[in-house]
């Protein structure tokens, strides 16, 4: 076989390739619209006094601005937690509003650890809201039934518990934006 033979095969598989992974459905990520799940959460810190526990029905009829990191993650060090810090700042007298941090852990258990996701949300960005700790040896149950693409994740839910906003980022402005049209 001449070389021009093996390009010409070459191009046929990878257009082939390039076919068949455009038939593909990509993996549809958030829950955006639908009932917010139960967390499954059993390892806490920073709980509201007299609760051992949380969970998405604690919150009834609040919006949850709920955060999902890894303490190893760039992007959550970067812009996930800055946003979080701004928009908890702003709502800080707002009883309507409530915020909670997880650490969804899906690799690097062994970094990603609770004692160390600790430290980031209250020593590195001095947060004083609730962090709860999902996954570890396994992959994270919230990050299944919330179907995220990773971390950073954000997660707001209205007060009647659907989830309005499932996505890696949102900018300070759009999420206050978006939770002042939730308290209306």
């Amino acid at each position: 076989m001449s070389r021009n033979h093996f390009i010409g095969l070459g191009l046929i598989v990878g257009c082939l390739t390039l076919a068949a992974q455009a038939g593909e459905k990509k993996a549809v990520r958030g829950i955006k619209g639908q009932e917010a799940p139960t967390w499954g959460v059993t390892q806490w810190h920073q709980l509201p006094q007299g609760k051992e526990k949380l969970d998405v029905a604690d919150f009834k009829g609040k919006v949850i601005y709920l955060y999902c990191f890894q303490s190893w993650c760039p992007g959550c060090h970067k812009s996930g937690f800055p946003t979080l810090k701004a928009v908890s700042s702003h709502y800080k007298d707002n009883d309507k509003v409530a915020f909670v941090t997880i650490q969804t852990v899906f690799e690097g258990a062994n970094v990603n650890t609770f004692e160390r996701g600790k430290k980031v949300v209250t020593d590195k960005f001095g947060l004083s809201i609730p962090f709860g700790q999902s996954g570890g040896e396994k992959r994270s149950p919230l990050m299944r039934s919330y179907r995220t693409g990773g971390t950073p994740w954000t997660v707001i839910i209205d007060p009647e518990g659907k989830v309005v906003f499932n996505e890696f980022h949102i900018k300070s402005d759009a999420a206050i934006q978006l939770i002042d049209g939730l308290l209306k």
